[in-house]
């Protein structure tokens, strides 16, 4: 590629997403790399360590990606990339031994709860959950007086839904001290946001649909480690339990992550604006962003992060005629400019109240709505929820 990890570290990560994972200069080449669709390539003898060998061991495509995601998180070794989000955690979860323990968020993604929760029921893992953002209790569970320590932690900052933030440099140095590995979803944040590698994290983990594809048209997920051996780790299980990028995917996500930064840049700028509204709004029973003064993880976040990302949550307030969760459900219907639909973190606004899912865990409040903050003008976002408040009112 021809942006080196050396000069990307001279570099504003605004300016790495649109420099890296290019093809080298020379005369004729194109700017951008090509799409590569074939399911194996011209070889004799034995296969080699780099080889390419055959379409589910590597494709040139996911190449100029997995090294753009290596810059941005500053890890020294190229990225994995997996069909799916799951298809990471898949991966991810695989590195915990045979009955070993995981100690993850009972706030977390649903899919990542959902596949610990099945592998513990079949006596692959023993799943500990527990507030991440209580670090003396996450701690009490890494290491308990009465069981065995763990061998991994799950970290998400801020966690999905209820945006609970992590001291993510606490507990690394923590799981550490009872060698436990320590994977972080950095989903929310991306790594314009945050960088768990530099807070002590082993493995960064990213739902590619989301912020750093961009635009609700692919579906990916991607793993990120310094660490040779769990690399090679991870890499031997996407081969042989076939989590592998479409090439047309990988290459749709490469170009949607050149405009992560003016993305990031808008969205989080229009998500400040409406939490600071919303605070005070007499239909909201409570909300959580971490860029309000007012936020419980709100001085940990500045502690550890370059913003507060676009993901806030409110609650809604019930009255004599409805439930908070019936009026939730009222207010996203009425709404026109924001898109009830799962998932985040593209140029849309969209909004859901979580409950909805039969997956969420039930200590998720049932009259909480998830909001994702596209790059749309904050004035027309802010008109749209008016006017569905104002429809709770008739």
């Amino acid at each position: 590629m021809s942006l080196s990890r050396e000069h990307a570290a001279d570099l504003s990560p605004d300016t790495v997403v649109v420099a890296a994972g290019r093809p080298e200069r020379s005369h004729d080449q194109p700017v951008n790399p090509p799409i590569v669709l074939s399911s194996t390539y011209f070889g004799t003898g034995a296969l080699s360590d780099g080889d390419r060998g055959y379409g589910r061991y590597a494709n040139p495509t996911w190449d100029p990606f997995e090294e753009a995601l290596a810059q941005l998180e500053g890890a020294e070794l190229p990225g994995l990339l997996y069909a799916s989000g799951l298809a990471a955690v898949s991966s991810a979860l695989s590195l915990v031994p045979a009955g070993g323990v995981l100690v993850m968020p009972t706030h977390s993604y649903a899919g990542s709860l959902v596949m610990a929760t099945e592998l513990a029921a079949k006596g692959i893992l023993e799943l500990r959950t527990v507030d991440i953002a209580d670090t003396d209790a996450v701690k009490a569970q890494l290491a308990p007086a009465d069981g065995k320590p763990a061998s991994m932690l799950w970290i998400e900052s801020p966690t999905n839904p209820m945006l609970g933030i992590a001291d993510v440099r606490a507990l690394a140095t923590a799981a550490h001290e009872v060698g436990a590995i320590v994977v972080t979803d950095n989903t929310f944040s991306t790594p314009l946001v945050q960088q768990p590698l530099s807070l002590g994290s082993d493995v960064v983990l990213h739902s590619v649909t989301k912020y750093l594809a961009g635009h609700s048209d692919v579906v990916l997920g991607a793993l990120v480690t310094s660490d040779a051996g769990l690399r090679g780790e991870l890499l031997h299980h996407r081969i042989i339990h076939g989590g592998i990028a479409g090439p047309f995917e990988a290459w749709l996500a490469l170009r949607g992550l050149r405009t992560l930064a003016l993305r990031i840049e808008r969205s989080q700028a229009s998500a400040a604006t409406l939490a600071e509204r919303l605070s005070t709004h007499p239909r909201v029973e409570s909300i959580r962003f971490p860029g309000l003064p007012t936020d419980p993880g709100h001085e940990r976040a500045k502690s550890q992060m370059k913003g507060f990302g676009s993901i806030l949550c409110i609650q809604l307030a019930g009255d004599g005629t409805r439930s908070g969760a019936d009026a939730a459900d009222q207010l996203v219907r009425a709404l026109q400019l924001w898109i009830p639909a799962t998932s985040l973190g593209g140029v849309e606004s969209l909004i859901e109240r979580r409950r909805r899912h039969t997956a969420e865990p039930l200590s998720v409040p049932d009259n909480l709505v998830r909001m994702s903050v596209g790059i749309e003008n904050v004035e027309d976002l802010w008109a749209d929820l008016e006017q569905a408040f104002k429809s709770l009112d008739r």
